[in-house]
């Protein structure tokens, strides 16, 4: 049996015809992508004449679970969320432009979370401090707010704690965000550099790597790593320590990417709203409360989630204002407060607790619902 002849020069598709046959996918994508945009606007009407939410970060979430469960290649997994993310966020904008306050300036860590959970389509809002977050949703100035809460490799935010305590906002989503550093400078020479500009945080992440290639560069701490880059943009015996978009967005040369001496170096920030979201399957919830300064209180309190099947993922201590040396505890554990064994747990748990308080809960970021 004769094999089949091999294609021949003339056979095969040119370039032109390749560049054809992606025209027409491309317009067929346009015209679904309208499509889609109309039916959202219609979902758009019903939410506002039912008095629903625009925003739905477990429905969001579930799109992104069933496109990457479906994706087929070539593309990845990281790629195929990006593209949703974007359409999702140009939809949503169609029913509502969401604004979105975060710890600002521009091309902070916390503007590229808040990008990466809200996408393009949102009026972003810097805001100076994390208190300045809370501040903006409560005066109506923001929808959202993105703030910082603990790094892999620094710990907790204790700021962003202790705001928590007294607001009436809810936690509505967590963004787990890999925190990648890279230094750069106006020429990109590393030969050049005198002194090295970033946030506190950023220089300490960096530690090992500028002691072995820096040892004697003067290290200087500023308020943001958005603003160590403009910094360096002005100077050129300085490079700053910031992401790479932030040292792109002000001219920077890159002397090298990835220099945190944590691979894992992740930072976890809280999306808060002011109405609580419904299950999705994969959540986690945040509370706080108090109990009595006798032996075994706190393991009274904490053994009701284990008898009720519930993990725990975090536990912190903070300082009651009011009473020295007494502390309120923040529990972090899987499951909506609509479970019926977190339904259990709570209740017994507001019995035993001098007080209570349900910060949230919402999608868990690590999960398949993230």
């Amino acid at each position: 049996m004769s094999r089949p002849a091999a294609k021949t020069e003339a056979e095969k598709p040119s370039l032109e015809s390749l560049r054809r046959r992606i025209d027409e996918i491309d317009r067929k994508i346009l015209d679904l992508i309208a499509m889609r945009a109309g039916i959202v606007e219609q979902v758009g009407h019903l939410k506002h004449s039912t008095g629903e939410v625009v925003y739905a970060p477990s429905r969001e979430r579930a799109i992104y679970e069933r496109m990457i469960a479906e994706n087929p290649g070539p593309l990845g997994p990281e790629a195929i969320k990006r593209i949703y993310t974007e359409i999702i966020s140009a939809c949503r904008a169609l029913e509502h432009l969401p604004r979105v306050a975060y710890l600002g300036p521009e091309h902070t860590y916390s503007h590229e979370a808040a990008r990466s959970r809200f996408g393009s389509s949102v009026e972003f809002v810097p805001e100076s401090s994390i208190a300045g977050v809370f501040q903006a949703l409560d005066n109506a100035r923001a929808d959202f707010g993105v703030v910082p809460v603990e790094n892999s490799t620094d710990g907790t935010i204790t700021m962003t704690l202790d705001l928590l305590i007294d607001t009436s906002l809810v936690i509505i989503g967590e963004i787990l965000l890999p925190v990648r550093h890279s230094i750069g400078s106006r020429e990109g020479d590393a030969s050049r550099v005198r002194k090295i500009v970033s946030h506190q945080q950023s220089l300490a992440q960096c530690r090992g790597y500028l002691a072995a290639n820096f040892p004697r560069c003067e290290l200087e701490a500023v308020a943001s790593n958005a603003f160590a880059a403009r910094r360096a943009a002005e100077d050129p015996d300085c490079a700053a320590i910031a992401s790479t978009t932030a040292l792109e967005a002000n001219g920077l040369k890159l002397i090298a990417e990835n220099i945190q001496d944590l691979a894992t170096n992740t930072t976890r920030f809280l999306v808060m709203g002011k109405r609580g979201v419904e299950r999705c399957g994969a959540d986690k919830t945040t509370v706080l409360f108090a109990v009595a300064d006798k032996v075994g209180a706190l393991h009274e309190a904490i053994s009701l989630f284990a008898r009720n099947g519930i993990n725990i993922s975090k536990i912190e201590s903070r300082p009651l204002r009011s009473r020295p040396w007494e502390y309120i505890f923040f529990v972090d554990f899987s499951g909506h407060r609509d479970d019926a064994r977190v339904k259990r747990a709570l209740k017994a748990l507001e019995r035993k607790a001098l007080f209570l308080k349900v910060l949230g809960s919402y999608p868990e970021g690590r999960s398949r619902c993230a």
